[in-house]
């Protein structure tokens, strides 16, 4: 199952992948939303081969997910993967310049199963992929915003 959407962002592509480079604030969003979260490489400066393993509720589960970064191409693509029991995702962040101060953002996610209930959950998020599209597109469109917000900031 792939959900993907894009936005334009009034910022320049640097700033936008530096913005996208801060990953203590993802883990701090995660731990406020209940998940535990520890970075688990000893990479200094971000780069592949970052890893983080997480435990969060889903569906009144505890689930366990293992996240590492694969692609880190400064300043045009991210690619994080994640793994838990059950369930591979892939999660890519394209960057490219439409002008000196404008980047459009490309995010896709992409969840396969790997077991029988994984695949009954991924049947049951087919059935609602209207509104998790709506959902997730409202997010990225959000944090989109917020990137913007905190680029005039920094000029």
């Amino acid at each position: 199952m792939k959900f993907s959407t894009r936005e334009d962002i009034e910022a320049p592509i640097d700033s936008v992948f530096e913005m996208l480079c801060d990953f203590e604030g993802f883990e701090r969003s995660a731990m406020r939303r209940g998940a535990e979260v520890q970075r688990v490489d000893r990479l200094t400066a971000p780069g592949v081969g970052m890893m983080w393993q997480t435990v969060f509720d889903m569906r009144g589960k505890r689930r366990e997910m293992q996240v590492e970064m694969v692609t880190f191409d400064r300043p045009n693509d991210i690619i994080v993967e994640s793994t838990s029991p059950g369930l591979v995702g892939q999660m890519s962040f394209e960057l490219m310049a439409l002008s000196r101060n404008r980047t459009r953002l490309n995010v896709a996610l992409e969840v396969k199963p790997l077991t029988l209930s994984a695949r009954l959950l991924v049947q049951s998020m087919k059935l609602a992929k209207a509104s998790l599209t709506r959902k997730y597109k409202l997010r990225i469109g959000e944090y989109a915003k917020g990137m913007e917000e905190r680029y005039v900031k920094m000029a």
